[in-house]
Order: C-alpha cells, then structure tokens, then sequence
C-alpha cells in the first residue's frame, strides 16, 4: 500500500498582502490561492469584489484578520467603465442581455444626470450579490428565476468624477461609503438617462488610505521564490495607520495586554487631543550595548476615553513581553 505524502505545515503568518486581484477571480478564489502560496494558516479576505472586477482587494494573515473589519467598514473608491444603452441581468458583463436602446447623449445631459447622484442616495441591493436571506444568498434566489423585495438602503457617493466619454461607453471615478453598489449605480445612472446601462470594467483604485500602490499581482506572487514570499506582506498595523498612536512603558503594556483599563492622564504618556480609537504600542527601549535599540511592537487598538482612560479593544495575542 502506497503510503501518504507528509502533510504539509502551515505558517503562522501575521501582515497583510496588498492584492490586485485580476479579473476572473472571486474574492475567496484569490484569498485561496494566495494563501496556498504562501502556505499560511489562518487567512481572510476584507470584502468581496466581484469576479469581473479588478483592484485593490487587502488579504488579512493572522492576527491581522482581528482587524479586517475595519476596510470593510471603510470608504472605498473604484474606476469604472459605464456601457450605456445595454441592459444586462446581472448589471455587468457577466448576465444576459435584457434590452438595448440607441444612446445620443451630450456631456451636459450627462453632467446633470450625474450630479442627482452625488451625496446620500438609496440604492436598492441587486438580485446578483451575495445578501442572504433565510440564510440563502440573494443570488441563489436569482438563478432560480427568483425576484425578492429588497429595502432601498441609504450610501454616500463622496465624489462621482467624469474622466470620459466616447460613446456608447461612460468612464467615471467614485468614492463612497460602505455598501456601496457600482452595479446599481452604473444601471441608476443609464436608467435616469432614459437608455439603460451595464458595467463594462469596473477597478477599486482605495480602500480606506490603502491604494494600489505596493499593491502584487498573483503573477508575481507567484513568480516570487517561496522563501521570499512572506516578504511581501505588510505589517499587521497598515490597517492601523489611520488611528492617532499610543505608546506604553513595559509595566502599562503588560496591564494592557491583560485587558486592565488604563488611567493615563497621571502616568506621563503622551496621548492624542481627542477621544476615540488608538493604536496602541510597547515604547521601543533604549539601545542595549550593541548600539540597536529594540523596535515598538504593536499590542492592539484600545478606545481613548475622557479623562485619558484607556480601554483595550483588540489584542495582539502574539505580542509577548519586551
């Protein structure tokens, strides 16, 4: 009887890999497939970009995942590419055509279109999208040749920038608040120009402060020598960079760490002018004999309270004394 090949061990990497995810991918293909590149235990995606989509999609590693729900909570931003005067079931190139009407528009009717859509709007979720209900995917429903009623819900398009238009296709830059569909904006957007719409190409260029710089591709993941991989991600607190920073002394982190609220205000640690979330850090020490110092090292993120208290939120359990 052949025996079985050694099972293979999983790394216990923390950080986060800036993905460009290529188009033909879901969010949980390219999560699955760059953690087998990496070969590392415990991984998780910060929210779906669909298959025909591209861009940023950030994979959280270890303890990082403790903090993956604050992109998803995160404003986001995308370029897309409008086909107007097609109509599809899907609401981008992926569905069957529904309908299609002769589009001749001029830039000012387009202009006056887009500015109904800038600010608090309501957006209707689609049938295609993976909302659950009875605990069964929207899309699932769909496929059946199943249409729901679906509560509009209320989104903020921040900025909604025309960058071009040669028609049939419309190219447009949008920054909005979570929960946003570029789908339903993209058929919004042809249905109040009377001619019906479709996404062509649709690319996240942000999520929160990360953009698609530094961002890999799986190609050169890939292409990256195995040992080398694990280089690539970045550090667990660039999800972070966005919170005021607090540093503690090795007594109060250790408090810290055994989830004690802090009283600050007497203690001489110098904290941010407002109220609200931190980052919290171990203060690096002095340099030892050899002249290197030793680095701080991220304990987890804490709520500033008045007074200067401080209350820990998410730990590093990786974080072990200095």
């Amino acid at each position: 009887m052949a025996s079985r090949p050694p099972k293979r061990i999983r790394i216990p990497l923390n950080g986060v890999l800036l993905l460009d995810k290529p188009v033909g991918f879901s969010s949980n293909d390219a999560l699955i497939k760059a953690k087998g590149l990496l070969n590392a235990q415990k991984a998780g995606h910060t929210g779906t970009l669909d298959p025909f989509a591209t861009g940023v999609l950030p994979l959280c590693f270890g303890e990082a995942t403790k903090f993956a729900q604050d992109l998803l909570d995160a404003d986001k931003t995308y370029e897309t590419l409008i086909h107007l005067g097609v109509s599809t079931t899907t609401g981008d190139t992926e569905g069957e055509i529904l309908e299609r009407k002769e589009v001749n528009l001029s830039r000012a009717q387009i202009d006056a279109v887009l500015a109904q859509f800038r600010g608090p709007i309501q957006q209707v979720p689609p049938m295609y999208s993976a909302l659950k209900r009875d605990g069964k995917p929207l899309y699932e429903y769909a496929r059946a040749g199943i249409t729901l009623e679906r509560a509009a819900r209320d989104v903020t398009i921040h900025a909604l920038e025309f960058l071009d238009y040669q028609a049939p296709f419309l190219r447009l830059r949008v920054a909005c608040s979570k929960g946003t569909y570029i789908r339903v904006l993209g058929e919004d957007i042809g249905a109040a120009l009377g001619c019906g719409a479709h996404l062509q190409e649709l690319r996240r260029i942000q999520v929160g402060h990360l953009t698609l710089a530094g961002c890999v591709t799986l190609e050169q993941l890939t292409a990256t020598e195995e040992g080398a991989r694990a280089a690539l991600l970045a550090p667990v607190d660039s999800l972070l960079s966005s919170f005021p920073e607090v540093l503690l002394s090795e007594p109060l982190a250790m408090r810290f760490l055994q989830g004690q609220r802090l009283t600050l205000a007497k203690e001489g640690v110098l904290l941010p002018e407002h109220a609200g979330r931190v980052r919290v850090y171990r203060q690096g020490q002095e340099p030892d004999a050899s002249g290197a110092p030793s680095c701080r090292q991220l304990l987890g993120t804490a709520q500033l309270h008045e007074y200067g208290v401080l209350a820990p939120e998410r730990l590093i359990a990786t974080a072990q004394p200095a």
